[in-house]
């Protein structure tokens, strides 16, 4: 259960401020798929950023914009609810919205509930309706999502920003857990949390279902590269075909999983020793392509393969990261000429690396006049 609390507070005297908020994306270094079984998974949040801003809005009703999804001031029902006629490309876009609002609004309403006998809480105000602009065009190149986690950044700064505008105080712990929710329930019940995590609390995680993340520290003789290895893929049809395959496969299934695990267990120790875990992502990247090659979802495809040979030559690691398809890949090297030789031949090889900056600050924002 959410513990979060309504703050007392006067009867307004001056406009709302307008709220902005930011949450980073992420990479999965180590532990996709596994993490879904319980395993522990390693993500590190980077410096592309989902960014929320709520004012009043200014027609008198609520309306929602995400510029770079090609949605401007649409207006909203009572309370923000999405109107009817939507299509389904916008109901898509606007669903994480939707289930954000509809969790922290639900959350806001139960802690005034349990407050309402505290002679200490002022009436309630109502709120007046909310212009919300969610832009997530940083975690895009080309039109196209680079599989940073744009949905979970947007869960986690949106969760945020609407707690504030709404008076609802939550600490980092209780806005995972309702931003969790929310972006699992837009996703039909898939997910893990780690991304959102990611997006909440920023830098080095191990993150677990169901366990607090933990901080971590990265090696400082090994670099990470961002590889874009295709036209980014749809985190739901590949953890869906791996699902399929579990129901028809049980027992291979369980096998597949069950070394995968084995690997994750090992990857914070192994960031004590470089060597250990640039062996441990390669291993980790073999049984990937095994599970792949039994499921058929599409996680590793000829050119992930491709790009991991390339790598193995000139003494790096290359895997996919997360769900895995066409999304960002990962290459892992150690620093100094290392890392130079395997970007060049990477370029050499029409591998774009993008520039991302690593270990990002979490959930940042507040109010502005």
């Amino acid at each position: 259960m959410i513990m979060a609390t309504t703050q007392p507070t006067p009867l307004p005297t001056a406009p709302m401020p307008t709220i902005r908020t930011s949450a980073p994306g992420k990479l999965f270094l180590l532990g996709e798929y596994a993490v879904l079984e319980g395993a522990p998974a390693l993500l590190t949040a980077v410096d592309r950023r989902v960014e929320v801003t709520i004012d009043p809005s200014p027609t008198g009703s609520w309306q929602v914009s995400a510029p770079n999804l090609g949605i401007r001031a649409l207006g909203l029902g009572t309370d923000g609810a999405l109107p009817a006629g939507l299509s389904d490309r916008q109901q898509a876009h606007l669903r994480v919205f939707d289930e954000v609002r509809v969790a922290v609004q639900t959350a806001a309403r139960q802690a005034h509930e349990l407050q309402q006998t505290d002679p200490r809480v002022r009436p309630e105000t109502s709120t007046p309706p909310l212009a919300i602009t969610i832009d997530s065009s940083a975690l895009s190149r080309g039109g196209h999502k680079l599989g940073l986690g744009s949905s979970a950044a947007a869960a986690a700064a949106l969760t945020d920003a609407l707690a504030q505008a709404l008076g609802l105080t939550l600490d980092r712990n209780d806005l995972f857990h309702l931003a969790h929710a929310a972006h699992r329930s837009a996703q039909n019940g898939a997910g893990s949390g780690g991304d959102v995590a990611a997006s909440v609390h920023g830098g080095l995680i191990r993150y677990a279902p169901g366990t607090a993340a933990v901080p971590l520290r990265w090696p400082e003789e090994l670099r990470i590269s961002a590889v874009v290895t295709g036209e980014g893929a749809l985190t739901t049809r590949l953890v869906g075909r791996v699902a399929d395959y579990a129901a028809v496969n049980p027992a291979q299934h369980r096998a597949d999983l069950d070394r995968l695990t084995r690997l994750a267990e090992a990857a914070e120790a192994a960031l004590a020793d470089p060597a250990d875990f640039l062996r441990l992502a390669s291993d980790y990247f073999d049984a990937l392509s095994a599970l792949d090659n039994h499921a058929r979802a599409g996680i590793v495809s000829l050119r992930h393969r491709e790009l991991h040979a390339l790598a193995e030559r000139e003494g790096g690691v290359f895997k996919t990261s997360g769900a895995g398809g066409g999304d960002v890949g990962l290459a892992f090297s150690y620093a100094g000429e290392p890392t130079e030789r395997l970007a060049g031949a990477l370029a050499r090889a029409g591998a774009a690396i993008v520039p991302l900056g690593l270990f990002a600050a979490g959930l940042q924002g507040g109010t502005a006049s």
